[in-house]
């Protein structure tokens, strides 16, 4: 046996055990994937949900109105509570099994015109970010080159047993794709959204401007540069506003980490969490320490001046 009969049989086999878990996700210009999480549970992105509803369309042509269970807009992950009486559930890797450059992958996705689209591809990258619709950045996704078709977003990445390896969310271009890794992080998410307990994330209640407007900003009034994010606002009666942090302070630290720009201040708040964490400021040109208590906002929400 040659390597192409290798993977025409690899592919069939993949596709044999994935394509009855492989679930269609809304309609025309909207449409995604997801995938059979569990009984009465479906997998997708964050993105491919706009309502508290959503249509799936199975493998077999069924469809069927699905309510959403939980979110997380900032993961972009959301679970869904639908009847998937006749598809199982996709078998995860461990965490050891996770794919490692060069290993072979496949992706069965759901097509407009009804079943499933199978393509194959290689890892070509671990540990990639990209930033999700809630505007912050995700890390530790899979690269991969199985080509997406639109539509292909939520659709799983396989390995040659059909077992579930990663999440598909992004297309990156020049023939690359992300997806996020089915480990004990994303598995632990997936059964928190399946409770329907919808990821929050931490609060300070400030809105921030652009690191080049903060330079500008602070140049202006005579102030020499320095690395920090500025707050641009500060919502009344937010944790910010209690702990004392004003309009114009810079900030430069967050729980013990140096903070460049508001990928960093989001990634030191997400570390913490909720509760207490100590905020280095400069306010002019005087350092100074603030203790907030964190708060959550509801989850996927967001504010016109980009609070954090």
């Amino acid at each position: 046996m040659n390597s192409l009969d290798e993977l025409q049989q690899a592919v069939a086999r993949v596709v044999g055990i994935a394509a009855p878990s492989v679930v269609g996700i809304g309609g025309h210009w909207r449409r995604g994937s997801g995938l059979v999480l569990s009984d009465g549970r479906v997998l997708t992105n964050a993105h491919n949900v706009h309502s508290d509803e959503a249509t799936c369309v199975f493998a077999d042509g069924r469809r069927a109105t699905a309510q959403l269970l939980g979110i997380d807009m900032d993961g972009d992950l959301a679970v869904l509570q639908v009847d998937t009486t006749g598809a199982p559930a996709l078998a995860w890797v461990g965490d050891g099994s996770l794919p490692a450059v060069g290993t072979t992958v496949f992706v069965v996705a759901s097509a407009s015109g009804g079943g499933v689209r199978t393509t194959v591809g290689l890892v070509s990258g671990n540990d990639r970010s990209f930033r999700g619709p809630g505007g912050h950045v995700i890390g530790g996704s899979i690269e991969h080159t199985a080509p997406l078709a639109a539509g292909s977003s939520g659709s799983p990445v396989l390995d040659a047993e059909g077992r579930l390896l990663g999440l598909n969310t992004q297309r990156i271009g020049e023939g690359f794709y992300l997806a996020l890794p089915a480990d004990s992080s994303l598995r632990a998410r997936v059964e928190a959204l399946s409770r329907g307990v919808s990821t929050a994330r931490p609060m300070l209640g400030i809105a921030v401007a652009p690191g080049h407007v903060a330079r500008h900003l602070r140049r202006a009034v005579g102030l020499p540069d320095r690395d920090g994010v500025l707050v641009r606002g500060v919502e009344s009666e937010s944790p910010a506003e209690l702990a004392g942090i004003r309009e114009g302070d810079l900030i430069v630290a967050a729980g013990g980490s140096p903070i460049e720009d508001p990928d960093a201040l989001h990634a030191a708040l997400a570390k913490v969490g909720t509760g207490r964490v100590e905020i280095g400021l400069v306010r002019g040109v005087e350092e100074l320490t603030v203790t907030v208590e964190l708060g959550a906002s509801p989850a996927g929400s967001e504010g016109s001046a980009k609070p954090n």
